[in-house]
Parts: structure tokens; sequence; C-alpha cells
């Protein structure tokens, strides 16, 4: 294997994390709420989002150096996961892709309806188009 194709892999695998169904919003919840959250809070922040899913998404962003998890003793017992430098450097990538979901969101959800019409409509004309055996 060449090494441009070894990049394109480990730039892929690294694209491929923070593309991750859950990554973006995980991280999301952190930069809203000063680079650090404890993990209930994290939780809370992204709807849907299993306590397992959640495991599994913040260990991956902490084996690869994005985020430092810390044992809360003191106080409450928990646990809270924070940016390190390297994973600072995602805020400003990650506030403009919610600028711009907040801002297009309405517009591909009407691409997207429009889609469902365009394509329930040739499926119906497909389905009524029948051939006359010769």
């Amino acid at each position: 294997m060449s090494s441009s194709e070894k990049r394109a892999r480990d730039d892929r695998a690294l694209l491929d994390l923070l593309a991750d169904k859950w990554t973006i919003h995980v991280l999301g919840s952190l930069c809203d709420h000063g680079y650090r959250r404890r993990f209930n809070a994290i939780r809370r922040d992204v709807p849907g989002l299993s306590q397992k899913s959640l495991v599994q998404c913040l260990r991956r962003l902490e084996k690869s150096g994005l985020v430092a998890r810390t044992v809360l003793t003191t106080g409450r017992l928990g646990v809270e996961y924070a940016f390190t430098d390297l994973g600072r450097t995602l805020q400003r990538p990650v506030a403009a892709l919610f600028e711009w979901t907040t801002e297009y969101a309405a517009v591909v959800r009407a691409a997207q309806a429009a889609f469902e019409v365009t394509t329930a409509d040739e499926r119906n004309a497909a389905a009524a188009y029948r051939p006359v055996p010769v």
C-alpha cells in the first residue's frame, strides 16, 4: 500500500468517526456547555441517545485524543468529559455545521418532501403502465 493510500484510509477513518450518528451531537453538547459536561448531562442533551451508544461514542473520542475523561470524586460522584486542546479545534467546524443546519433545515425538508412526491408519482405511473401482450 502506498503512503498516499494509507493517508487516505487514515483520513477516511477520522471522517467516519466525526460523521458517526451521535458524535456531532455529543460534540455539540460539549461546545454548548463550556467544553465540558457530565456523562448524564450529555445524555439528556441528545434525545434518543442510549447509554451504550454514548459510552461507545465517548470512548472513540477519548481514544482519538479529542476528549478527556475525568472521574469526579468530590461532591457528587460522576464522570465528566471535556475537550482536549485538540478537541477544542473542532469547536468552529461543529458550530458552523449547526448554524448551517439551523439556516437550511426548512429548505432541506422541503426538498425531501418534493422528492417523496415525485418518487411516489413515478411509482404510481410505473404501476399504472401495463404493456399490452402481443
